[in-house]
């Protein structure tokens, strides 16, 4: 066998700055020991992470842990030679750099790698300045195109400001659609309706963008997240020594709002206590701040949303029914993914698009049989549920049915015939199970606060006692 120094020539030397990549890591792949090792010492100052393997099978196992940026990938491996699984990568859509290196190689094999799409082509024995520049050339051609990606995005929607925002041409969509470009131009309170992760807020904000207060302020607020005893603060504001530990006076969100939007997610959280303050606030338009003798004039639409059936919660008496028909003034249904499954691959281009120069990682392509996948799926977690998983395959550099499969059991043996309540119950159950019962992480997963995870529970157990 070659050794490494008759098969790469040059010491690793100092990393300059423009051949060292702090924030990039590369998986090498080769099966001899002594070149693996010599990329590793050269590589590993330059870079954040370095790792290696010896064929496909132990690099594939390696990718499905983290992310790696490039692969410098040998062609004549044991079982799967790399072109053989360059070309498997971009079958499935994983568009990762790829550096091919080989000892034996003519024309015609350089020409079918670059076909299958790496990113360029060395034959050893190659200098260390080499494969720097090899790699150096990679990042910046993939940073270029993020940040042409991302001024392409940034310019449509700039064009596209007049727009609603909604993403979707489904029968659905263009029901809601309609109903919001009717209601913008009224002043009235809207209550918006639907499951969790079916995009409430997006809504909201196209609603205030198509509005005469599009010029001000969106202010969005989770209900559920603010301690009951600090919620009339957070709303109205307090003066000084209002309260323990008010050292000063603060504006609330109200303030805040005035003269645009204040969206209230999760208002079916509010205390009772709370709920008669934000009635009076919205019939009288003037609000008080904790410890204050003054009322102040308040300009503000309401837009209200609820995962939870209002009227109902007014038949259990936790909500109040005045504030519940001074809010569904308007009273807008938002749909559930699996009712607008023609929309979901304008949400994956919308969200690959989106997350890509976010995560700082290649746009990638859905291959067909995974895009017929993403359309069939149930989708208990609705569009947030889709968004993650798009996050989630960008950063494992690929889009694959096996990341749906590893969802919570109760999300993917969902029967039709099963009420919403049951649906949303097992996947709720399924979450709990998956984290051990780690209810803090239960909700972090399931995108809702840990308050109306705990009373999804209690309700539960109640049914059950």
């Amino acid at each position: 066998m070659q050794q490494a120094g008759d098969i790469a020539q040059g010491a690793s030397g100092p990393a300059p700055d423009d051949l060292a990549w702090p924030r990039h890591s590369i998986l090498i792949v080769d099966d001899e020991e002594g070149m693996r090792s010599f990329l590793e010492r050269a590589l590993a100052p330059r870079c954040a992470h370095v790792e290696s393997a010896v064929d496909v099978e132990t690099a594939r196992a390696r990718m499905e842990r983290r992310h790696f940026d490039l692969l410098i990938l040998d062609i004549a491996l044991p079982g799967k030679s790399g072109i053989e699984w360059l070309r498997e990568l971009r079958e499935a859509g994983v568009g990762v750099d790829v550096i091919l290196i080989t000892a034996f190689a003519d024309l015609e094999s350089a020409i079918d790698a670059l076909r299958g799409g790496a990113s360029d082509f060395i034959l050893k024995p190659f200098r260390i300045d080499q494969i720097l520049n090899a790699i150096k050339n990679c990042f910046q051609r993939a940073r270029l195109a993020r940040e042409n990606y991302v001024l392409r995005r940034e310019l449509s929607e700039r064009d596209d400001a007049s727009g609603d925002g909604l993403v979707g041409e489904s029968e659905a969509m263009r029901s809601l659609r309609e109903i919001l470009h009717r209601v913008a131009a009224t002043p009235s309170t809207v209550l918006l309706q639907g499951e969790s992760g079916t995009g409430k807020e997006v809504v909201a904000r196209a609603l205030h963008r198509l509005s005469d207060r599009a010029a001000r302020a969106f202010v969005p607020v989770n209900c559920a997240a603010i301690p009951s005893e600090l919620i009339e603060s957070e709303l109205f504001g307090h003066v000084k020594g209002a309260f323990t530990g008010a050292a000063a006076s603060r504006n609330g969100l109200f303030y805040y709002a005035n003269g645009g939007t204040l969206f209230l997610d999760e208002i079916s959280e509010l205390p009772l206590s709370m709920q008669s303050r934000l009635l009076r606030v919205l019939e009288e338009r003037r609000l008080r701040p904790v410890g204050s003798e003054r009322e102040l004039p308040v300009d503000v639409r309401i837009i209200a949303a609820s995962n939870r059936d209002l009227l109902q919660a007014v038949r259990d008496g936790v909500f109040r029914e005045d504030l519940y028909f001074r809010l569904a003034v308007v009273d807008l249904a938002v749909p559930p993914l699996r009712e607008r499954a023609d929309d979901v691959p304008a949400l994956v281009a919308h969200f690959v698009a989106q997350l890509a120069g976010r995560l700082g990682v290649q746009p990638l392509a859905v291959p067909s049989e995974v895009m017929g996948a993403l359309c069939a799926y149930h989708w208990p977690g609705n569009v947030r549920e889709l968004r993650n998983f798009v996050e989630r395959s960008l950063i494992l550099g690929g889009f694959s049915t096996a990341s749906l499969v590893a969802q919570p059991r109760a999300a993917r043996t969902a029967d039709p015939e099963l009420s919403l309540e049951e649906v949303e119950r097992r996947h709720i159950l399924g979450a709990l199970e998956a984290c051990g019962g780690n209810k803090t992480e239960a909700a972090r997963r399931l995108g809702v606060s840990r308050k109306t995870l705990e009373r999804k529970c209690a309700e539960w157990d109640q049914e059950t006692a």
